[in-house]
């Protein structure tokens, strides 16, 4: 076991490094980032003594060690634009994407796992035409274009829920569905799949065999087994809700990490590009990590030492 987190440690530490490396890359792929950060009203002599400033004079790869120690000790640099620690910014917005993100996943949870588990268990009947029917539009829908239409019939035509802003719990049941949507979708339908796959198999026989009520049978013999990829699916789709939020925080001007990056982008803020995407990286790195170690506690059968017992 100790073996099994070493190494996933080890590659977690890889993979933060490529996303950093990455970032840092990002802000020369476009030419002189001294040029783009501060548009084009400044004189030449104003943009050498801010590339000074900021050390985009000196060889790459001094900039790059520069970079990799900084991030070695948490910071992230300064934002151009606000002029304060970027951590610090990060700081102060993750928690309002985070309280987004652990809504939507909660939608995701209570609403795909019974529809999925509905739909297995009564295999091609009209309740399952209607759940997977559903959940493929559900996927067909663009986030941007469903957050809309939700402002638009609940904020403003039925003015049931507020629409923007971020303070009661009601300003939270928009952006969380629109953000849950094509997850719960995807979601449902692999807890079908997994499902059916395991409802065949000889020990829920002998389980019926005894006598167990089916609800027994589906939901503690089976949908135990059947969740063990639909975990790794949640681990996955919690990277996908912080990207997620991108585009459902800036419909519903809602003041996450999300937000942050888009305003970023538009205020041309490189350092603080660089900071939310490392940190949304480490973020995706730990939540998966968790992920892998959440299988034997499901399925003591697998080992954490490449094989599973027999």
């Amino acid at each position: 076991m100790l073996a099994y987190i070493v190494k996933r440690l080890l590659q977690a530490i890889f993979i933060l490094w490529a996303v950093a490396t990455i970032a840092f890359l990002l802000t020369f792929l476009s030419g002189d980032p001294a040029e783009l950060m501060i548009g084009d009203n400044w004189t030449a002599e104003q943009i050498t003594a801010f590339r000074d400033y900021m050390g985009f004079d000196r060889p790459l790869l001094v900039q790059y060690a520069e970079f990799l120690g900084r991030l070695a000790q948490g910071d992230f640099g300064v934002s151009i634009r606000q002029q304060v620690p970027v951590s610090r910014l990060i700081a102060e917005r993750f928690p309002a994407t985070l309280e987004l993100t652990l809504a939507a996943l909660l939608i995701i949870i209570v609403v795909a796992i019974p529809v999925g588990v509905l739909s297995a268990v009564r295999r091609n009947s009209p309740a399952d035409r209607l759940a997977m029917g559903g959940a493929l539009l559900a996927q067909s829908i663009p986030t941007f274009w469903l957050g809309i239409m939700l402002i638009l019939l609940f904020g403003i035509t039925l003015r049931w829920l507020p629409i923007s802003g971020r303070g009661s719990p009601a300003h939270l049941i928009l952006p969380a569905i629109t953000l849950a949507t094509f997850s719960t979708a995807r979601v449902a339908r692999l807890v079908r799949s997994s499902m059916l796959d395991v409802l065949g198999n000889d020990y829920i026989r002998t389980a019926r065999a005894k006598g167990l009520s089916d609800h027994r049978v589906h939901y503690v013999h089976a949908l135990r087994n059947a969740l063990i990829p639909v975990i790794t699916l949640l681990g996955i789709e919690v990277g996908a809700l912080l990207g997620g939020a991108l585009i459902t925080e800036t419909v519903f001007a809602y003041p996450g990490i999300g937000r942050l990056t888009i305003q970023a982008i538009h205020a041309r803020d490189l350092p603080l590009v660089q900071g939310v995407i490392t940190f949304g990286a480490m973020i995706f790195v730990a939540v998966n990590l968790l992920v892998d170690l959440s299988y034997s506690v499901l399925d003591p059968r697998i080992r954490h030492d490449g094989g599973a017992d027999a």
